[in-house]
């Protein structure tokens, strides 16, 4: 029996053009048979109608927050009991907006505020008004007042931007839905995980630096699922767009001595688990410049003189930071032979090797397959979301820590 069957899911869609994904979101919902009611806002009438939603979902619409013949037995408060979770996908920014404060001045608006119900949302706007201050600080908000919150994911948008803030794909809310009403397994309560994720930034001037592509997405996958079996968390970010998971502890940092520091007073007391699953620069510049560097008109060449920088996960592991360390080795060649060797020369437990080379996993994808070895043993999960992959590989460092107990 799938797991949302015979739930009573409320989906609200707000104005913007990705509003046609919650079509299919809808259409999932209803295949696995769980029953669905949809709110629209007035901004969501331009771009789906209701007699498609009605015609999908099997219920009629609603849109209005003072709907006499609903409202003769306050229906908004009926339709907020109702639900078991209410999706808004997608979340505009004025929605989001308008959720932090509290502000109840439309249908879709006042079930969130008069539920009691968990709420999830799927933000969708343009990449400029994702990354705006005001926008973030929303965020926040909604994230420390229990939101849920699926993506945004990056990628060309509908204005011809490309960045984070297009909404999530159906199937990965259905999997996010799917995911908060899974039985909970608490098997790591009473552990510390500390996790890393995304990249460095290694300055070379106050306005340039040396970086990679890491998106963290995979690091904070991992973040998640931990924390959904009862660990508790702290994930060691480098720079993202992405928003912070439920009931995660999380230090930002922006170079690989920050991060070496955030990771050691994460093990002020040894952690239980180490993952280090950050794409951490090998090199920063020696003499970082103070003022901006300036092109000579008589130069066609810049030299910059780069100092190694700490191998953190083996640095840590010789500090015994944790009882156990599992790393990541991103490769684009001789994948298995270099993670054998990462694995041996710093001292881990478990090493997680996959091919970045490869266009449809890694960097700033949402599928990833890996293999996972240890000094004995191997393991090799099929290609999956890194959703779903993460979960895996939790499954696998908890049964090695079974295994092999220290």
């Amino acid at each position: 029996m799938a797991r949302v069957t015979g739930k009573r899911i409320l989906v609200g869609i707000t104005g913007g053009i990705a509003a046609y994904k919650s079509i299919q979101l809808i259409r999932l919902l209803k295949k696995e048979n769980a029953e669905v009611q949809v709110v629209l806002t007035d901004g969501a009438k331009a771009f789906v109608t209701e007699m498609t939603l009605q015609a999908i979902s099997g219920n009629p619409v609603r849109s209005t927050l003072l709907d006499p013949h609903a409202e003769l037995g306050m229906g908004h408060i009926e339709l907020a009991k109702w639900a078991d979770l209410i999706v808004i996908a997608p979340a505009s920014a004025d929605f989001m907006a308008r959720q932090a404060q509290g502000m109840a001045n439309d249908l879709l608006s006042t079930l969130c505020l008069a539920t009691e119900s968990p709420v999830m949302i799927a933000p969708a706007m343009n990449q400029a008004m994702w990354s705006h201050a005001a926008t973030q600080t929303n965020k926040e908000a909604l994230l420390s007042n229990g939101i849920l919150m699926v993506g945004p994911a990056a990628g060309e948008q509908a204005c011809g931007d490309v960045g984070f803030g297009r909404m999530e794909e159906p199937e990965a809310i259905f999997e996010a839905i799917e995911t908060y009403f899974t039985p909970k397994i608490n098997d790591l309560e009473g552990q510390h995980w500390i996790i890393t994720a995304g990249p460095t930034m290694e300055a070379i001037d106050p306005v340039r630096f040396i970086s990679n592509h890491s998106s963290g997405k995979m690091g904070y996958a991992l973040a998640s699922a931990a924390a959904e079996r009862g660990a508790a968390v702290t994930l060691v970010s480098g720079p993202t767009n992405l928003p912070t998971p439920q009931g995660i502890k999380r230090v930002d940092i922006k170079s690989a001595q920050e991060m070496l520091y955030a990771c050691r007073v994460a093990a002020a007391e040894q952690a239980d688990v180490f993952v280090g699953a950050a794409a951490i620069a090998d090199f920063r510049v020696k003499d970082v410049a103070t003022q901006k560097m300036k092109k000579q008109s008589d130069e066609n060449e810049m030299q910059l003189t780069l100092v190694k920088n700490p191998d953190i996960i083996a640095t840590l592991s010789t500090e015994d930071a944790a009882k156990y360390f599992v790393g990541f080795a991103a490769e684009t060649q001789d994948v298995i032979a270099y993670a054998k060797g990462k694995l041996e020369r710093k001292g881990l437990d478990l090493i997680i090797a996959n091919d970045v080379s490869r266009s449809d996993i890694g960097f700033n994808n949402d599928q990833n397959q890996v293999v996972v070895l240890s000094k004995k043993s191997q393991w090799t999960p099929e290609k999956a979301s890194k959703t779903e992959l993460a979960k895996h590989l939790v499954d696998i460092i908890q049964t090695y820590q079974v295994n092999q107990p220290k």
